[in-house]
């Protein structure tokens, strides 16, 4: 088992990493090219965002790398994953490949859940397409997951397929303190529909260990994901994810997400509507305390005409915690007629709390429509001193502010991801380990959830009775 610093990670690694996976010589000059870019880019490629970056906070002298991880299962993390026994999941400890669940109903008809190792071997040419995908003169961490993954997962739903039940990926970091650098990949097929539930953990250490993710995600015609990302780590832990999403023709995402954990989460996110009315509809909802920061950018890129997007980013920001979102909107010459939104919040429960939003519009051609909003405040003292009033305490009345904050965001999801981000919040405000397992008190907010206001049935019923 090979091991080496991330500040001394050289092509002697690299060489290790692809012996110790059979890997053909195609990908081991990839990985090279990738780590010769790595090593000639800074942290952070734009001036504008380079003085608020907090990047540095993963220190490369600390971060551990291995071939390979013990694939114990932290003690944590055992209900859980009894819980997923009976569901369509892919569980990674470490660099290790914990379990696969795939129906043989679901592999008879062309489901494909495995590791990136093996899709490398079975796979190779929709693996090649992903790589192709992500540049890595475009980014650091992007250059550096090319030349050094040494996990990752793999998911084809082929053509017509549509899935009833959600596809469960969970990660969780080793308890050997070594980091994961996982190259992940996700496939639609023409006209297929899906649900893929993400969850990241991690066990309390001491030391930083570091998941570092490289997610490419491609959905051809009239395809259809529905992605739950939730982020549970450690905040000893640092994540670095970048997320690549190419949509072709009338396809379609929505992707919710939840960042809860790490000490440092750094998230790059691009969205490629590449084909005639695809849409993409990305949600972020963010809850750092203590000292953590959290590093958002959000690429909205639309490459063909009647395209749409949304995206919609929301922080919640208690003690010494802080937020940066950077948001542009690109509208290139091709594409008329589309419609895109961009809107950074955050909401400060402290003093010591902070906040940055940087939107931004890039718009090449006429006959679009494109909007970006941010703001950055304190809790509004009237507004507690009202609900004060009413026999709450101050606690409660964060509380209810906060759930009126995050309503409209939440109105966009489904009942059971408002349930989970529900759940985490209340987790994380008593201060309780950060997990979803679909317990009797988790079922309560799933209660909650459905018998909420249904801002559809006052319009069916109004055009019912006229």
């Amino acid at each position: 088992m090979s091991q080496a610093i991330l500040s001394k990670l050289n092509t002697t690694h690299i060489d290790e990493i692809s012996s110790s996976r059979n890997e053909p010589d195609w990908l081991k000059d990839y990985r090279k090219s990738s780590l010769s870019v790595y090593d000639g880019l800074a942290l952070e490629l734009s001036p504008l965002y380079n003085k608020y970056t907090d990047a540095k906070k993963m220190d490369p002298e600390k971060v551990s790398l291995s071939t390979s991880t013990t694939d114990t299962v932290p003690d944590f993390l055992k209900k859980r994953l009894s819980e997923l026994d009976n569901e369509i999941c892919i569980i990674q400890i470490g660099t290790n490949i914990h379990k696969i669940n795939l129906p043989d109903d679901l592999k008879s008809k062309g489901l494909v859940i495995s590791s990136i190792s093996d899709a490398i071997k079975n796979n190779p040419d929709l693996v090649k397409k992903a790589l192709d995908a992500s540049k890595s003169q475009e980014d650091k961490f992007t250059a550096l997951n090319n030349a050094a993954f040494n996990s990752g997962i793999f998911i084809h739903i082929p053509r017509n397929l549509v899935l009833e039940k959600p596809v469960y990926f969970l990660t969780c970091l080793s308890d050997d303190d070594h980091s994961v650098i996982s190259r992940n990949i996700i496939f639609a097929d023409e006209s297929s529909k899906a649900a893929i539930v993400q969850e990241l953990y991690s066990p309390k250490t001491e030391a930083q260990q570091a998941y570092l993710e490289l997610l490419n995600t491609n959905l051809a015609a009239n395809a259809q994901l529905d992605i739950t990302s939730l982020q549970m780590m450690d905040q000893h832990a640092v994540t670095f994810t970048t997320r690549r999403t190419d949509l072709a023709q009338d396809s379609k995402v929505n992707w919710y997400s939840g960042l809860f954990g790490s000490m440092l989460s750094r998230y790059k996110i691009e969205y490629f509507l590449n084909g005639n009315g695809a849409s993409s509809n990305d949600s972020e909802v963010i809850f750092g305390n203590n000292e953590q920061s959290f590093d958002i950018q959000t690429n909205v890129n639309h490459e063909s005409p009647s395209t749409e997007a949304r995206v919609v980013e929301k922080s919640i920001l208690r003690n010494k915690s802080k937020s940066l979102f950077k948001g542009m909107i690109r509208i290139k010459e091709n594409a008329a007629k589309s419609n895109s939104f961009l809107s950074g919040r955050s909401i400060l429960l402290d003093k010591d709390a902070k906040s940055d939003a940087i939107p931004g519009l890039e718009i090449f051609t006429n006959d679009v429509k494109a909007t970006h909003s941010a703001s950055v405040a304190q809790i509004d003292e009237e507004q507690v001193f009202y609900l004060k009033t009413r026999c709450l305490t101050h606690a409660e009345a964060e509380r209810i502010i906060i759930e009126g904050f995050l309503e409209p965001l939440s109105r966009k999801m489904s009942i059971q991801v408002r349930a989970w981000i529900a759940y985490l919040i209340e987790s994380k405000w008593e201060n309780r380990e950060l997990t979803i397992n679909t317990d009797e008190e988790l079922a309560k907010f799933v209660e909650i959830e459905e018998t909420r206001y249904n801002e559809d049935s006052e319009m069916e019923q109004h055009y019912k009775y006229r």
